[in-house]
């Protein structure tokens, strides 16, 4: 099931006396995540939408204030929540995905079609994202995510990669 709401950012702290907080955004960039007009909170199964009245950069975060959050009080009872954006308001590539819909992918062999595992994380070591594989019976499989070893991503059919002497 595609989600309709991404998480898009963590609040960290209040920043002043207006109900700015401080956000680390969990988006490609500083510049996808400052064009985003409404950030969420999930509550429940619910998310509640707040206008975003300002961004801007803020250290390695954002700094952020949205309507109806007004003081550090109110910030302060929303730490360490997580934000969350409407999926069609994130900007991405054509031929890019979100994280979120590869996780549990099939990961196949390119040549023979032969299944490693599934997908379970993706870590982000920032030159490239590392694609971590479980297997069922054996230890997790560690591949970079270049054209070099992921050959195709489809949604439907899975991750098709190329592995190296060693990758197993």
């Amino acid at each position: 099931m595609i989600n309709k709401y991404l998480e898009c950012g963590q609040i960290v702290r209040s920043h002043g006396i207006n109900g700015a907080m401080v956000v680390s955004h969990f988006c490609d960039s500083y510049e996808v995540f400052e064009g985003l007009k409404h950030l969420c909170f999930k509550n429940g199964d619910t998310y509640v939408e707040h206008k975003v009245k300002k961004c801007s950069p803020y250290k390695n975060s954002a700094l952020v204030v949205l309507d109806g959050i007004d003081t550090p009080e109110d910030v302060t009872k929303l730490r360490g929540s997580y934000l969350y954006a409407k999926r069609e308001e994130i900007l991405k590539d054509e031929d890019s995905f979100f994280i979120v819909d590869l996780i549990g992918l099939s990961v196949k062999d390119n040549k023979t079609g032969v299944e490693y595992g599934r997908l379970k994380d993706v870590i982000n070591q920032g030159a490239q994202d590392i694609y971590v594989v479980e297997r069922e019976d054996d230890a997790d499989i560690l591949i970079p995510a270049i054209p070099q070893f992921v050959n195709k991503i489809s949604l439907e059919e899975g991750i098709y990669v190329t592995l190296i002497e060693g990758m197993l």
